[in-house]
């Protein structure tokens, strides 16, 4: 979060819209801009609700109503290519500048359920194996209705990102590199404010 903060000039007064996210990541951010959280859905019971619903595929803004267009972990669960295109195309659309991260798929640990090279199976090879259980599980002990919900959305929603796939949908952003080990982990795509 600094350095999105320091890279997209972020201050207090910096009008941020997060598509997707939660409180608890600027949390982490060295400083509180004026931020509009936005969800397709309420927050779980307990949770800060979000200032707005709505689709971040079709967000409900004129162009560059935000100084900064802030998405963490959402792209990839859109379910398809064309639901990230109008995801990315409303990003910028609305944006003066923005950050948008996501996992990189060729990170060989499948970063939601913590498998490693799960991810790079076929589909019904991964629904086999996700049969028996996943780190995700061992770890965190969903319910059955939690297991379900993650493992049906995994399976038909999520569509992980190389970092050519990240420049193809943001044409003109830098693209960062987070590592881990040495392996590029994550991705952001990032445009700086002008």
């Amino acid at each position: 979060m600094a350095r999105c903060v320091q890279l997209l000039g972020i201050g207090p007064e910096t009008r941020v819209l997060d598509v997707g996210g939660t409180l608890d990541i600027w949390l982490l951010a060295p400083l509180m801009p004026r931020l509009v959280m936005l969800n397709n859905q309420p927050a779980a019971p307990g949770a800060p609700a979000p200032d707005l619903l709505a689709d971040g595929r079709s967000l409900p803004f004129r162009d560059a109503s935000f100084d900064v267009v802030f998405s963490n972990s959402v792209i990839e669960h859109l379910g398809d290519a064309q639901s990230q295109v109008r995801f990315a195309a409303e990003v910028a659309r609305v944006g003066n500048a923005y950050w948008v991260q996501t996992p990189n798929r060729l990170f060989p640990v499948e970063q939601h359920l913590f498998m490693p090279f799960l991810h790079w199976l076929p589909g019904s090879w991964q629904r086999r194996l996700l049969e028996w259980g996943s780190v995700w599980e061992w770890i965190f002990r969903p319910t059955p209705a939690q297991r379900d919900y993650l493992l049906r959305h995994y399976l038909t929603g999520t569509r992980l990102l190389t970092a050519g796939g990240l420049a193809i949908l943001f044409p003109g952003a830098r693209i960062l590199k987070e590592r881990f080990l040495g392996w590029t982990k994550s991705l952001v795509a990032f445009r700086p404010r002008v």
